[in-house]
């Protein structure tokens, strides 16, 4: 029979599927013991959604290995895409704090490995756990520093500035910690990422690669500068 949700195909999260976990590391002894217990990790299909908007959670998910994206299906038949979700990063703790319904989607870009942690042990991990408190605390920091700037982002009319924030973005060292400098992504998932055309892209890609603040790799993009990225206007580089 096949499995057709992933609840159907979560499993017990391998030893090097545990290295992976950021937030495991800060935990006593015994509380890392007993919350591996209680994680399970799937294979997400792309097009899979992870979280539906309108639902309640019932877990604190995680990227193991694979793409994510967050969006929002607008009003106006359209969909507004918040950002990436690369290897490393874990995602909606707001929501299972407040316990409250998820107000967007996570949807796989490509075949992803996703870890969960049920929403019980997430708080009682809460109750427990100092070490866990700061890092859940500070996730909500740079998690709003990261909203804000994609509210910024959505200001930059030229591609080129769009595609080198967006990008900057998808290199945060606290929230996304599994990438470091070379993020495996394709042209075509960054332009679901930006809202642009894959051609779009590949053009502003290849001026930022000129201006020496990222190298086009084979199946991935390397960044050498991430504070030039962060920073980076049309004044920077050649115009189109």
């Amino acid at each position: 029979m096949v499995a057709t949700s992933l609840r159907e195909r979560a499993r017990s999260p391998s030893q090097a599927e545990l290295q992976t976990i950021p937030w495991l590391k800060v935990l006593d002894a015994d509380d890392q013991r007993r919350t591996a217990a209680t994680l399970v990790v799937a294979h997400a299909e792309p097009g899979d959604r992870i979280c539906r908007e309108g639902r309640a959670p019932t877990y604190w998910f995680g990227v193991v290995e694979g793409l994510l994206k967050m969006s929002k299906d607008s009003k106006r038949g359209g969909q507004i895409t918040f950002t990436g979700i690369p290897p490393g990063a874990w995602f909606g703790e707001g929501t299972l704090l407040k316990r409250e319904v998820y107000r967007y989607d996570i949807e796989a870009l490509r075949r992803s490995t996703v870890a969960g942690l049920p929403i019980d042990e997430f708080h009682a991990l809460l109750d427990r756990s100092i070490p866990f408190n700061r890092f859940v605390m500070s996730q909500l920091n740079e998690r709003l520093g990261q909203f804000i700037a994609v509210r910024e982002i959505d200001r930059f009319n030229h591609p080129d500035a769009r595609v080198a924030h967006s990008l900057a973005s998808l290199f945060h060292p606290i929230l996304y910690p599994g990438v470091g400098t070379l993020l495996r992504i394709t042209q075509q998932e960054l332009a679901y990422l930006v809202g642009l055309s894959r051609q779009r892209v590949n053009q502003a890609l290849r001026a930022l690669q000129a201006d020496g603040l990222i190298r086009i790799e084979y199946g991935g993009l390397r960044v050498l500068d991430l504070g030039g990225l962060r920073t980076y206007s049309i004044d920077d580089g050649p115009k189109p």
